[in-house]
C-alpha cells in the first residue's frame, strides 16, 4: 500500500520563492562537476545473483506457498535500486527511474518505486521519472498532480522532481504540466528528438518545410523562455546522442532548454556525440546511462574484475569511467 499523501502539502509552496528545477539541477552539478545522469532500469533477469538467491532463501524459509517468487522480485529490485542509489548519489547530479520497470511487477512494484525515489531524494539527487506521460485537460493535470511534487518531496505520491512528458497532444496537453512545474519548482523534459532508430518514422515528417521535431523544439523553447529562471527555464528537451548532428543543431535552436540526452553508452552514443549539448560552464544538459552502470558487473572489463559478488564495486567505477569519458569529451 502506497504511504500516505496528504494533497494539503501543495498549498504550502509558494511559486515566488520556490527553488525552481534549473536552479536546483545546476546547483547539483555544479557540486559534483558531472552531467553524468544513471538511468535506474531494474531488470530482474540481469540482478546480481547474490540479493536474488538472499531473497529467495528469506522466501523459502517465510512462505512455502509457489506464488512466493514476485515477492523475491519486489524486494530484491527495491534492494538493488537502493544499494545503487547509494553507491551513485555522491557522483552524479540525478537519477532517472524507468517507471515501465516498476510497473510490470503491479502495485507492490508502483509502490516500491515511491520508497526508491524517497530514498533517492533523501540521498540528495534530483529525480526525473522517466514515465513519458501526456494527455489533455483534467488528466493531464492528474498526471501532474501523480508525478510532479518537485522541490518538496511531499506534494505528489511519486515524488519526483522531474517528469518526461509526450508532446504528440500538442501545446494544451503540456499546458497543465507547465503550470504545476512552475508552482512547485518541478521540471518536466519534453520528447523532442528521441533516441531510436524509428524515431524518423514521425519525427522527421515535415509540413511546410519544417520537420515535426523542429516543430515541437521551436515550442519547447518558448515555453523554456516563459519559465526562465538564470540561463534556463523549467521546460526541457529530450534529444538522443544517437542523432549527434540533429543534437547539435537543437541545442543551438533551443538556448534556454534544458537537455536531457539518452543514447550514451549501450545505445551506441559517445561523448563526442553529446559534447555539443552543454554550455562552456558544463551546465545545461544531463547525459543518461542505464544498462551500462545498472549491470556493469555482466560486462568487460568489470565482469572480470568485480563479478556478480562485488557489483557495486563495479557500479562505481562503471559510473567514474563515464564521468571520465564525458569530461574528455568536453575539453
Amino acid at each position: 500500500m502506497l504511504a500516505s499523501f496528504d494533497a494539503r502539502h501543495r498549498s504550502r509552496q509558494n511559486p515566488t520563492t520556490m527553488p525552481s528545477y534549473s536552479a536546483r539541477l545546476a546547483e547539483r552539478i555544479s557540486q559534483t562537476n558531472t552531467c553524468a545522469l544513471v538511468g535506474i532500469d531494474p531488470r530482474f533477469e540481469m540482478l546480481p545473483e547474490p540479493i536474488v538467491a538472499a531473497w529467495r532463501e528469506k522466501e523459502a524459509t517465510a512462505n512455502k506457498q509457489s506464488n512466493s517468487e514476485h515477492y523475491v522480485q519486489i524486494n530484491a529490485t527495491e534492494e538493488f535500486c537502493c544499494r545503487l542509489i547509494d553507491v551513485v548519489a555522491p557522483l552524479v547530479p540525478a537519477v532517472k527511474p524507468q517507471v515501465a520497470f516498476f510497473e510490470q511487477l503491479g502495485p507492490d512494484g508502483l509502490s516500491m518505486l515511491q520508497r526508491v525515489i524517497r530514498h533517492a531524494r533523501n540521498q540528495g539527487l534530483i529525480v526525473i521519472a522517466d514515465a513519458k506521460r501526456g494527455d489533455i485537460g483534467s488528466t493531464a493535470t492528474a498526471y501532474a498532480n501523480s508525478w510532479l511534487a518537485g522541490e518538496d518531496p511531499d506534494a505528489a505520491p511519486w515524488p519526483a522532481d522531474c517528469l518526461t512528458v509526450n508532446p504528440y497532444l500538442g501545446g494544451d496537453s503540456l499546458a497543465p504540466f507547465v503550470k504545476a512545474a512552475s508552482d512547485r519548482g518541478a521540471g518536466l523534459y519534453v520528447l523532442v528528438r528521441t533516441s531510436n532508430p524509428g524515431a524518423a518514422d514521425f519525427q522527421d515528417r515535415k509540413t511546410e518545410g519544417q520537420t515535426l521535431f523542429n516543430g515541437v523544439a521551436a515550442m519547447v523553447e518558448r515555453l523554456s523562455v516563459e519559465t526562465l529562471d538564470g540561463d534556463y527555464g523549467q521546460v526541457g528537451a529530450v534529444v538522443g546522442a544517437t542523432w549527434p548532428q540533429e543534437l547539435k543543431e537543437l541545442r543551438a535552436a533551443m538556448p534556454h532548454t534544458l537537455l536531457l540526452v539518452p543514447g550514451y553508452g549501450s545505445q551506441g552514443g559517445t561523448a563526442k556525440d553529446v559534447m555539443s549539448a552543454t554550455d562552456a560552464n558544463g551546465q545545461g544538459a544531463i547525459i543518461n546511462s542505464s544498462r551500462a552502470i545498472n549491470f556493469a558487473h555482466l560486462r568487460e572489463p568489470y565482469a572480470r574484475e568485480f563479478g556478480a559478488a562485488r557489483w557495486e564495486e563495479a557500479v562505481e567505477a562503471a559510473t567514474k569511467a563515464m564521468i571520465a569519458d564525458l569530461a574528455t569529451g568536453a575539453a
